[in-house]
């Protein structure tokens, strides 16, 4: 993924049902998540035309996957797994051993979909968030 793809990736994001995009995905913020993190967050494109994409990540210690989405043309052909298999084999080589996702509990299908490529979830655990702008 390059900056260059913003525009598509966000149009991407804003349509996946149970992606949130929120102030922090502006382009600046993804321009320095991309920096920061070279060669981890991918996208899949269908000629010209991007048709998933994935922003992967770490902190130098863990990893996260962040907005996993795939145009409803294109689901079910195994790119989303594609994705993520490729994002994670990118924090493996980064030294990585351990990756997180966040996925809202009301996503019934992400849920079934992480489930399957054999993510578990964390009973008592609950992600929390503060805003600093």
């Amino acid at each position: 993924m390059s900056i260059r793809d913003y525009d598509q990736v966000l149009a991407l994001w804003e349509s996946a049902p149970g992606v949130h995009v929120g102030p922090s995905d502006d382009r600046e913020g993804i321009r320095r998540y991309l920096r920061r993190n070279p060669g981890m967050s991918l996208v899949a494109k269908e000629g010209r035309r991007v048709v998933g994409a994935i922003l992967c990540g770490h902190d130098g210690r863990r990893g996260v996957l962040h907005h996993l989405a795939v145009a409803d043309s294109h689901r079910r052909r195994g790119i989303g797994r594609a994705l993520v298999e490729r994002g994670l084999k990118c924090l493996k080589k980064a030294g990585i051993r351990r990756s997180f996702i966040f996925v809202l509990s009301s996503n019934k299908g992400a849920l079934a979909f992480w489930k399957k490529l054999g993510l578990k979830t964390y009973d008592g655990v609950l992600c929390m968030g503060i805003n600093l702008a």
